[in-house]
This record gives structure tokens, sequence and C-alpha cells, in this order.
């Protein structure tokens, strides 16, 4: 069984618009379906805060080939956002050891075509060497954060990851005022 076979049938929890478990399907019948699910992102930061950025493989189930300013996936059955964003982080940095992501904020991702999920956006420094997940990540870079909101226009980038990073920045930037 290939990576993405083995994907579709990892088991998740199916959710309803206020983060209350529903039910459990396959993966692959969740992004099929578009049932609501759970996502971790994690912004990760190098020693000199530049960010980690990547482009996924062409074999990913949703946004093949698109990059990332964040690392992170799908919340398995029963798993804690908590735990999925160390699970995720390590794995896709193909680093262990990392430092317990710190939690920021939850959202409601909506791709606009009827498909959601509930997005949770942590972050975390990563002082180890990166080894990325050769079927996760096809390039990778920590890049200073005013080069990345360069690239924005240039590059294609996930949406839902777009929309946790405005959503990040304002976060950070605080209420106007």
């Amino acid at each position: 069984m290939d990576s993405a076979e083995s994907s579709a049938d990892e088991i998740l929890d199916v959710v309803d618009e206020h983060d209350v478990v529903v039910g459990r399907a396959r993966r692959g019948d969740v992004y099929a379906r578009g049932m609501r699910h759970r996502c971790a992102f994690i912004q990760v930061t190098d020693a000199a805060g530049r960010l980690f950025v990547h482009r996924r493989t062409s074999t990913k189930l949703v946004f093949p080939s698109q990059y990332d300013m964040f690392v992170g996936g799908v919340v398995g059955a029963g798993e804690s956002y908590d735990d999925a964003a160390l699970r995720e982080a390590e794995e896709e940095l193909g680093v262990r050891g990392l430092p317990r992501p710190e939690f920021l904020f939850k959202f409601l991702y909506d791709d606009g075509a009827g498909k959601s999920w509930w997005s949770a956006v942590y972050e975390v420094r990563c002082e180890l060497p990166v080894h990325p997940q050769v079927e996760e990540v096809a390039w990778h870079a920590f890049l200073p954060e005013d080069e990345v909101r360069e690239r924005l226009a240039r590059w294609e980038w996930v949406p839902d990851g777009l929309a946790a990073y405005a959503r990040l920045r304002a976060f950070r930037e605080g209420p106007a005022g």
C-alpha cells in the first residue's frame, strides 16, 4: 500500500459546526464527501526567526504541489489538537524532541465550495536540524517573513494555509486602535 492509500484509510473524527464529534470516517471519505473534520497548523521558526516554508509533494490528497508556510495536517480520531500538532510537526520536519507547539487560536475554515474544517493554529521554534518527510515535502527552506510576504502573490499557496496566515498576522497585530 502506498502512502496515499494508507493516508486515505486513516480514521478521523467528523465534527459539527461547534467542533463537537458527531462520528468517524475514513480520511478518503471525509475528503470526498466534504465532511467537517479537524486540522492542526503549526508555524515553525528557526533560531533566527525565519519561517519554515515548503512545497507539498504531488502525491498529497489535497493541495498537491502547492506551497505552505505551516506544517501540520489532520487530527486523528480520538487525538487532541495539541497531540496532533506535536506529532505532525515532528513527522513533517523529520525531528524528535521538538518543544510542544504553543496553541494560539482556532477557527472554522470554509473553502467557499461547501467544505470546511476546524483549524487549530500553533507556533513552535525548531532549533534542530530538519529532515522533512520526502512523502510530504518536495522542497523546503527557512525564509525571512518579509520574503514570505513578497512571495505570496507569486507562488501557489494552499488556501487554508493562506487563511490561517492572514488570521495569524491579525492575531499578532492585535486589535486596531
